[in-house]
């Protein structure tokens, strides 16, 4: 018996109208549809070996059925399938980028912030499924509203550089009350490294001395997060 993602040289209108990824879109609507399916539609065509419905079915399982690693794939990774083109890689990448943005765009636009389960809602959209580090800061006004965010760095895979300067010229531009300090760590690893630890004190005495109260500082992957605040080391 094959396997789902074992090749198939049948193409897609060899198959039944109704299992068609396009006219199941459309007869039964999108959500009748499996993410192969619908990478499959992105696709259009897969190669002369296989049907865009195997191919996407082989991508999918490469990153474990996992749209979120799917997100972090670069152009050269998703180019080494066969039948998967510059402009196909670009179609895929744009599709997940759309719907990253889609998530972001559904927050409200003043989030007020009483827990670190409220800050992490508000940025894991923004840092979740990104293949680097980047360091983000929330900028909050006297009632813990979010009245702005800002991307500070970004870094490789293991560390981004952060000024200061930069991290509080944004909090006073704003004029903040406060903030909550945020990065990434891609290998889903939760655990603060030294470098954090003492970044976060060096940043907490800078707002100490400006007068602009650090809240928290959340690492985040797409497992979850770790708060600072939480864990009594803020």
């Amino acid at each position: 018996m094959q396997n789902e993602y074992s090749k198939e040289k049948l193409t897609i209108k060899c198959l039944a109208k109704e299992d068609r990824p396009r006219e199941k879109f459309l007869s039964a609507g999108k959500k009748a549809l499996t993410d192969a399916e619908l990478l499959a539609i992105l696709l259009g065509s897969g190669s002369r070996d296989e049907n865009a419905l195997v191919l996407s079915q082989r991508i999918l399982h490469s990153v474990g059925h996992d749209l979120n690693n799917l997100g972090k794939c670069s152009m050269k990774d998703l180019t080494r399938f066969k039948g998967i083109g510059a402009t196909k890689a670009t179609l895929i990448a744009a599709a997940l980028e759309l719907g990253r943005r889609r998530q972001t765009a559904a927050l409200p636009e003043k989030l007020q912030v009483r827990s670190s389960q409220d800050a992490f809602q508000y940025l894991f959209p923004l840092l979740s499924d990104l293949p680097h580090e980047e360091f983000w800061v929330l900028l909050l006004n006297r009632a813990n509203l979010v009245i702005g965010k800002e991307r500070i760095s970004a870094g490789g895979i293991s560390g981004t550089v952060v000024d200061p300067k930069l991290v509080f010229r944004r909090a006073i531009e704003y004029s903040a009350c406060s903030v909550v300090l945020s990065h990434n760590h891609p290998s889903g690893n939760l655990q603060p490294s030294q470098a954090d630890l003492e970044l976060t004190k060096k940043l907490q005495q800078a707002g100490d001395a400006l007068e602009v109260l650090v809240l928290d500082h959340l690492i985040v992957s797409e497992k979850g997060y770790l708060s600072f605040a939480d864990e009594g080391l803020i």
